[in-house]
Order: C-alpha cells, then structure tokens, then sequence
C-alpha cells in the first residue's frame, strides 16, 4: 500500500488528534509514515513491534520525520514500557493490521485501552468479512468492531473509511473513543 492511500485510510479515523500516539504492530512502518503525515508535528509515535528487523527498519524513518518517532521492539500483546511514557497515558493508539493476530482481541484491547487517556481515541485498521488464513488469522469484521470496542471500554465506534485489499477483500479504519 501506498503511503497516501493509508494516509487516506485513517485520516478521518485519526480526526484532529495530536499528541503521543502508538502504532501497536508497526512493521516496517507504513501506517507510522501515515500516522506521522496525519498528525501535528509536535506530535510523538512509539512505533511497536516485537519483530528486531522490523523495528531497525524504522530507525531510519525515525531520523527524518517530521514528527518525533520511537521505535520500541515490544509484544503489544502483554505488557508495554514505552520509553520515556512510564504510567503516562496516550492520546490515541493506532491498530493497523495487527489486531487480527491476536487470538482474544477483547482481552488485548481492554488492556490497550487502560493505556489511552479520556477523550483518546483507538484507531483499527482491519479486513471485513475475511476468512481465517495464516495471514488473517483472527479477523475483525466491521460489524464486529463497536460491539469489541465497547468490550473494552470504549465509545462511539464507528467504520470512517473502506477500500479494496490488494490481497482480496476490502480493508476498513475505524476508531473508538475512551470513556
């Protein structure tokens, strides 16, 4: 995917939200570019993931962004330490693509949203009506995701934006809002 078509993707997903954000399952970092050109720039992103390649991948971006980057090798799924937030809260999370390797998404999305501050918002990049693959393990329908929002303790969840997958199927953002 292109950096503008996610740009595109989360732009209404991620609002007017400014801050320090984290994008939880980062990769190498093409939903960080977009977040980074979506966000203000005296905005952080604790760019997240548990692969070493991956986050060494992102310590280039991290020198040349407008936005201040951290890449952070971490498994989302338990416990995060992000450097420099220590018991600070978040102001919004970025999920794209990586929810749907979790097997109890619920649990790792309440924990997730303990993390974000009131008002914050939780971002979900995902597929719609996809069949379980090694690639989707786990996948999040559109029609699932304010029913797992609310599990979580969040609100207002809602579908901003679709667009057909390069891998078949049609991706979705969303986002919710913590109580």
């Amino acid at each position: 995917m292109e950096i503008s078509e996610a740009v595109d993707l989360i732009r209404d997903a991620v609002g007017d939200s400014r801050g320090v954000w984290a994008d939880l399952g980062a990769g190498t970092g093409t939903f960080t570019r977009a977040l980074a050109q979506t966000l203000g720039v005296e905005s952080t992103i604790y760019a997240v993931d548990d692969d070493a390649t991956a986050v060494a991948a992102l310590r280039p971006l991290a020198a040349r962004s407008r936005v201040r980057i951290i890449p952070v090798k971490a498994d989302f799924r338990s416990e995060l330490d992000l450097p420099g937030l220590g018991a600070g809260l978040l102001d919004g999370v970025l999920l794209a693509n990586s929810l749907h390797f979790v097997r109890d998404a619920q649990r790792v999305l309440q924990h997730i949203a303990k993390r974000v501050r009131a008002g914050g918002r939780v971002v979900l990049v995902e597929y719609d009506r996809r069949a379980p693959s090694r690639w989707v393990p786990y996948p999040i329908d559109r029609v699932e995701w304010p029913r797992l929002a609310a599990s979580a303790g969040l609100t207002e969840a809602m579908v901003t934006a679709t667009k057909p997958s390069a891998y078949s199927g049609i991706l979705y953002a969303g986002y919710a809002v913590r109580i």
